[in-house]
């Protein structure tokens, strides 16, 4: 039984070693995806805040959440990803009680930024830290496919199971209430990813003396000076998401505006999503198969370019839910063909691949910054319309980008498909 249990796990590309992190990964990411749906509304209309004021929130948020991205990688190399990981924990267990407790409970505006912001810092140092683990513990050749089921489980906890348990809790339990479950996600999916996953040192580093810890932070961006082609993966994956979390803060009103009220739109958002999950699995495998880059530049960018504009023109010219949500499964199934994305851009690198990771994780992270400040800098000059044109020329930007990400002829590996 053994054995066969074992070869399950290889034939799908999920490494057996790490299955019990990939659990507690979902969980974990459930809980944030609780507010993803309707938090920015219930400011507007709840709080009386405007729609900048709203963006400003988000994009504080995501300031946060892009330095404690880029800390997730070099933290890891330096502290271990285990205690890296539990400091995350502990950092979003504290913001999320910060934020509903005082933030929330009094609606005062410079708190909320501050607590949002505050509880901006824990996620990524739990989650992306997890990719660390499984570029030391995955072979190259099947390194797209294990990251293809991080961004299953990542997705699916985030922007699934979260918004459709908030469909359906927000209105038994109320906002607050609601918020306050997400950290009984924190500690459940703490308790799968740091307690029960078998955990082994071995090629993962965990230095000592001050001095090599402040070395090995400062890898991080020296990195960047070293192979400048982790900078091109660091803004492609930062364009990937942009549109996503800049959809968090106009979209839900423009759905409104055209017939689709809230609980339409959880309905939509969560179930394009659910291509999304599927899809992150499939073409992380078809990177390792057809070419990782190929794979980013076809079915990542230039879909994704073609999916954001069917999105947003189906919600205007179509009464329908289910006409809006397949257009919208196009762009969000476009979204998985960025996974490869996490496998070559440590593949960029011999070593250090903590450090690689970190500029990724920096890309994944700064879109919750940059998409909603793109929508409060430029929405009241372009619209809602001139906005999907700028996210559509950023993904074709992106497949452009993307053709010169090839690592050195003496980092490349035979067999792997780059």
């Amino acid at each position: 039984m053994a054995n066969s249990g074992n070869s399950i796990f290889e034939k799908i590309g999920l490494p057996k070693n790490l299955k019990w992190g990939y659990l507690g990964i979902l969980i974990f990411m459930m809980g944030d995806g609780i507010e993803q749906g309707w938090l920015s509304p219930y400011l507007t209309n709840q709080g009386g805040l405007s729609l900048e004021d709203s963006a400003l929130v988000f994009t504080v948020y995501g300031v946060t959440i892009a330095i404690s991205s880029w800390l997730s990688g070099v933290m890891a190399d330096t502290y271990g990803v285990r205690k890296t990981m539990f400091i995350g924990l502990v950092l979003y267990c504290l913001g999320v009680a910060g934020f509903t407790g005082l933030g929330l409970q009094s609606f005062d505006y410079p708190i909320i930024l501050l607590t949002y912001g505050f509880k901006g810092l824990g996620y990524p140092l739990f989650a992306y830290t997890f990719m660390v683990w499984i570029a030391y513990k995955t072979p190259r050749k099947r390194l797209s496919t294990a990251q293809g089921w991080f961004w299953f489980v990542f997705t699916g906890g985030l922007n699934v199971l979260g918004t459709y348990y908030s469909r359906f809790a927000l209105s038994r339990l109320g906002p607050i209430n609601l918020l306050y479950t997400a950290i009984i996600f924190a500690l459940t999916g703490a308790l799968f990813a740091l307690l029960l996953n078998p955990f082994d040192k071995k090629n993962v580093k965990s230095t000592t003396g001050i001095g090599e810890k402040l070395r090995e932070l400062g890898k991080g961006f020296t990195i960047l000076k070293r192979e400048p082609k982790v900078l091109l993966a660091g803004i492609v994956r930062t364009i990937n998401t942009t549109p996503q979390f800049a959809f968090l803060v106009f979209l839900p009103a423009f759905m409104a505006r055209n017939g689709f009220p809230e609980q339409d739109w959880l309905f939509i958002w969560g179930t394009i999503f659910i291509g999304n999950i599927l899809f992150n699995v499939l073409y992380g495998a078809l990177g390792d198969k057809i070419g990782w880059r190929k794979t980013i530049i076809w079915f990542g960018a230039i879909s994704a370019a073609i999916g954001v504009l069917l999105f947003f023109y189906s919600a205007i010219f179509s009464n329908n839910i289910y006409v809006v949500t397949a257009c919208g499964l196009v762009w969000s199934i476009a979204l998985a063909g960025f996974v490869p994305l996490s496998a070559l851009t440590p593949s960029l690198v011999k070593e250090d691949k903590g450090s690689a990771v970190s500029i990724l994780n920096l890309g994944a992270g700064l879109p919750v910054f940059v998409g909603p400040a793109l929508v409060g800098i430029f929405h009241r000059f372009i619209g809602d319309t001139g906005l999907i044109w700028l996210f559509a020329s950023l993904y074709v930007t992106a497949a452009i980008l993307t053709v010169f990400i090839v690592p050195r002829k003496e980092n490349q590996e035979p067999g792997v498909k780059y």
